[in-house]
């Protein structure tokens, strides 16, 4: 790494150090990813081919402009970056958003695509959704509910996986029992898999052309694997009409850390 990259990425942590402190509060992360009724935002991102002829101190000084507004509107809502370049297809960059009010989301959005690193963003996809209470879980059998008390090995797990859903109109016409029962057994088809691959679901219906959004962070991916050829085999795979497309893949980022590899 060249010195005026060394001396750049160090503005940029002094930089934003200094955002961080000027901000009035931050917004409560945990909460924002915990909570039902927080709208999820995963907006996915292509750098444009004029970006890798720019000048190393040009680059450096379009990041600053990244960091300077994921940093302003952390006061408001939880942002995580991605880095997809190397593992997916579709594109560079995927932010996944949390937020109390979608247009706090959309503010987020506006002020990236204006920004100077923003000019160099070609949108690949934007997908909405919202968290929600467990609709089955609680019908469940108590063993079953116990065992989703589950905690995750503690570590990295470096890998971030997300998979769009659409359901059947069969689907939505079954009856609530009988929906229960085959969300009962495609919930026993995940339980091996609880100690290894962390997942978090949107409910996307009426914000989105999807039903669903399905997110998982694991550091073993021959573990997602085989989670996901068990739930091709249960009753109620066969209602999905849409599993993936795109399925996006890549590696949990620090903004620090995608800094770094953009300003490469």
């Amino acid at each position: 790494m060249t010195q005026l990259l060394v001396i750049g990425l160090t503005l940029l942590w002094l930089i934003g150090s200094s955002w961080v402190s000027d901000a009035q509060a931050v917004a409560d992360r945990e909460k924002l990813l915990s909570d039902p009724g927080i709208y999820g935002t995963f907006a996915v991102f292509a750098l444009d081919e004029e970006w890798g002829k720019q000048e190393p101190s040009v680059r450096i000084a379009r990041l600053a402009a990244l960091k300077g507004v994921v940093e302003q509107h952390r006061e408001h809502v939880a942002i995580d970056l991605y880095l997809l370049r190397g593992l997916s297809d579709q594109a560079d960059l995927l932010f996944r958003i949390h937020a109390v009010e979608l247009r706090d989301t959309q503010e987020f959005l506006l002020d990236l695509s204006s920004s100077q690193f923003g000019k160099h963003l070609k949108t690949a996809g934007m997908m909405h959704g919202l968290t929600k209470k467990p609709n089955y879980a609680p019908g469940f059998p108590e063993q079953i509910k116990a065992d989703l008390k589950t905690v995750s090995e503690p570590g990295e797990k470096p890998y971030a996986i997300v998979i769009p859903i659409q359901k059947s109109a069969e689907w939505w016409g079954l009856g609530q029992e009988k929906r229960a029962a085959m969300m009962q057994e495609h919930t026993e088809a995940t339980l091996p898999y609880l100690k290894t691959v962390k997942r978090k679901l949107y409910h996307s219906s009426g914000l989105d052309d999807l039903d669903f959004i399905t997110y998982f962070e694991t550091s073993k991916l021959e573990d997602f694997h085989s989670l996901v050829l068990s739930l091709e085999n249960v009753k109620e795979f066969q209602y999905t009409r849409q599993f993936g497309n795109p399925t996006l893949l890549g590696t949990v980022q620090s903004l620090d850390e995608i800094i770094e590899t953009l300003a490469q």
